[in-house]
């Protein structure tokens, strides 16, 4: 027996903290750099202080254009453009990609807000999917019977670092003349079958804010290999980039932007991003190995299962952002998954049932006239009543009781990662103390 799978032992087999035992995580898994993100360095801050101390250039261009290029590149695609959140750049990628007014886009319901409500602004409206449950994305399955006459897009939300299925996704968009818009906020640096996730659709988005993966402070990408999507994101929000449009149905009308909206980015974060960006390979690489090494140690522990693609698949989980696992109560005597967490935060490692709310039972979504329409917006511009009721995705429904979050480790130190993995295989081997 190994030396780690042994120390582990000896903290699993101790009484549970809940039942005045001792706390699995230590001092080694206490340390707030385990957990502190993004990392800021000298190199960053002098990158800012340039920017700040030289007049009007945190309101320029030149440091933005730079990092769109390189984020173009690094997805194998021609165009990169910032913008101030990842709302925004969603957004603008929905309206460049031909949603307008009627018109819906396919979304799966468990997701951030973000990857849905920007179509309302648009006059247009979210139809959701159900989830994968394996994969917690967007059932490929389930997207077809969702497709109308007013279907313009699909939204891919590659959840927690999980890539999606483009393999299945990319050929119902084909059939069907959609476009796809990829929503990398939670899997910057993901890859699918070896190639990095942002690069498949028509166009894809993410935000760059505090706590994501790739973190800049705060601020929003969006990627494309089209042209004339690139063309309309710029004359959407970018009305200071309008004298290089040559689209022949946008260039005559340049100087002010189609969506009222200024898309321009501080170039301190841009300035920021741009060193990030430096070290954000290196950084995941670290990421991935120590909650690769979690859910190594946690293999063959009953009630829980890894959330990440198999070893041997070539994909991977970026920077593992908002990092999640399976719960199954069925294996732990019916156990919930919140005194399982309740459980395992008093080992002293931090977790949560659950992730994102089902959007298609929020009450915003089903309820709110938010534009004085007479009617909830999600219907006030549809010709039917495509609200979703609950039991309609099962899935996505489920994830209260069958998904819980994990630590979201940044550097792999083994005797750390250790004491958290035993802080979950401890409750879940005695979860009977707890039923």
């Amino acid at each position: 027996m190994c030396a780690a799978a042994s120390k582990m032992d000896e903290l699993v087999e101790q009484d549970l903290a809940v039942g005045n035992g001792p706390q699995a995580v230590g001092e080694a898994g206490s340390q707030a750099e385990l957990f502190h993100w993004p990392i800021v360095t000298e190199e960053d801050e002098q990158a800012v202080l340039e920017v700040l101390r030289d007049g009007g250039r945190p309101s320029g261009t030149d440091i933005s254009m730079q990092l769109e290029a390189e984020m173009a590149a690094w997805h194998g695609v021609k165009h990169g453009l910032t913008y101030p959140n990842g709302t925004l750049a969603l957004q603008t990628a929905f309206w460049a990609a031909g949603v307008r007014r009627g018109d819906e886009i396919i979304v799966p319901s468990v997701t951030y807000w973000a990857s849905a409500m920007p179509a309302f602004a648009l006059g247009a409206t979210v139809v959701y999917a159900d989830i994968d449950a394996a994969t917690l994305c967007i059932d490929p399955n389930d997207i077809e019977r969702h497709i109308s006459r007013r279907t313009k897009a699909i939204v891919p939300v590659h959840y927690c670092g999980h890539p999606c299925d483009m393999d299945a996704i990319l050929p119902i968009a084909r059939k069907h003349g959609l476009k796809v818009v990829e929503d990398v906020s939670h899997a910057q640096g993901t890859l699918y079958k070896g190639r990095i996730v942002g690069s498949f659709g028509d166009a894809a988005a993410f935000s760059m804010m505090s706590a994501k993966s790739f973190a800049a402070g705060e601020g929003g990408m969006l990627v494309t290999d089209d042209d004339g999507i690139q063309q309309h994101a710029i004359a959407y929000a970018h009305y200071a980039r309008h004298a290089t449009l040559e689209h022949p149905d946008l260039a005559p009308l340049g100087g002010i932007p189609f969506g009222g909206i200024k898309g321009r980015l501080n170039q301190m974060c841009s300035a920021v991003a741009r060193v990030q960006f430096r070290h954000y390979p290196d950084r995941i690489k670290e990421i991935q190995a120590a909650i690769n090494r979690f859910w190594d140690l946690l293999a063959d522990t009953p009630g829980l299962r890894a959330h990440r693609p198999a070893a041997d698949s070539g994909s991977t989980m970026g920077g593992w952002y908002s990092a999640a696992g399976h719960f199954l109560p069925e294996e732990l005597g019916g156990l919930s998954a919140e005194k399982f967490c309740e459980a395992v935060r008093a080992e002293g490692s931090d977790t949560r049932a659950g992730c994102n709310f089902p959007l298609h039972l929020h009450p915003v979504m089903n309820d709110v006239d938010i534009y004085g329409d007479g009617k909830p917006t999600r219907i006030a511009n549809s010709d039917r009543d495509l609200r979703q009721p609950e039991g309609s995705l099962p899935a996505a429904e489920a994830t209260r009781g069958r998904v819980i979050s994990i630590p979201y480790l940044k550097h792999d130190r083994p005797e750390a990662v250790e004491q958290h993995a035993a802080a979950f295989r401890k409750v879940a081997l005695q979860a009977n103390k707890l039923v």
